[in-house]
């Protein structure tokens, strides 16, 4: 499939592979629910409207037709399952990315249990982007099967996969300016950095943030999600079988804000 086919294909001078006919397509961008045709080639989508001819074509009956979920931070192997087995129990259900923090597996074979989550997941229907485990062991009290400094984990900055540092649990060492954890936040350069940071305010969340940190899922609070909300971070909503923080924090959501909550 070339460029000019894909530009033929939208402009209707050329049949497309498969019109999905009368469906609902749910518009994210300008909010609305838009009765419509669906023009593929491929597996790229050339055109919304009506007027498209398909080798194949089916009708949706009204179906509703949204993007993907994006699930914005998982620790796949706390589902005590593989990546082939995670994929076919949340791909039926909407979620076609997720973004993976190996944190446990790292725990426990350090940098080859790494590895094995990114070679696991190649070839799966599912999108998995990986962000590298950033605190391994998570305290230095804690008896893990591996320690991981900032050297271990930059070979994998290479792979196309990873987008960036995994949740910063560390928050002290970045306040007391660890070198090793200074260490991790600069080797990612550019790539996106997530926190962890419950309960951190004021002057200390100042700082966390000039680190480069952006975003945070530990809030429990409507005052602390503000708070940093206000401060430029991405606030990532928990609802889940541990902690249930949906209800306390949807009062912060507004059209203004909706694009930097998850």
């Amino acid at each position: 499939m070339t460029l000019k086919e894909i530009i033929q294909a939208a402009r209707g001078i050329q049949p497309v592979d498969l019109v999905l006919r009368n469906a609902q397509v749910v518009n994210v961008f300008s909010g609305e629910i838009i009765k419509t045709d669906i023009a593929l080639l491929g597996e790229t989508i050339v055109g919304l409207g009506k007027g498209y001819e398909g080798i194949q074509e089916q009708s949706l009956d009204g179906a509703f037709v949204a993007p993907g979920f994006i699930d914005a931070h998982v620790h796949i192997e706390s589902s005590m399952v593989q990546v082939p087995q995670f994929t076919r129990a949340v791909l039926p259900l909407g979620t076609t990315s997720v973004i993976a923090d190996p944190h446990e597996i790292a725990n426990v074979l350090g940098y080859e249990g790494i590895r094995y989550m990114m070679e696991s997941s190649k070839y799966n229907p599912l999108n998995v982007f990986f962000t590298l485990s950033s605190c391994v062991p998570s305290s230095p009290l804690e008896t893990a099967g591996s320690e991981l400094r900032a050297f271990d984990i930059f070979p994998f900055l290479r792979e196309k996969w990873v987008v960036g540092l995994a949740e910063m649990m560390n928050y002290p060492g970045v306040l007391q300016g660890d070198p090793d954890v200074l260490d991790k936040l600069r080797i990612v350069d550019g790539k996106r950095i997530d926190g962890h940071a419950p309960g951190l305010s004021g002057r200390d969340l100042n700082a966390y943030i000039a680190a480069g940190i952006e975003s945070d899922h530990e809030c429990t609070t409507f005052d602390e999600a503000q708070e940093k909300l206000r401060l430029g971070m991405h606030i990532m909503i928990r609802e889940g079988t541990g902690t249930k923080n949906l209800r306390d924090l949807l009062p912060l959501v507004s059209a203004e804000n909706e694009r930097r909550i998850m």
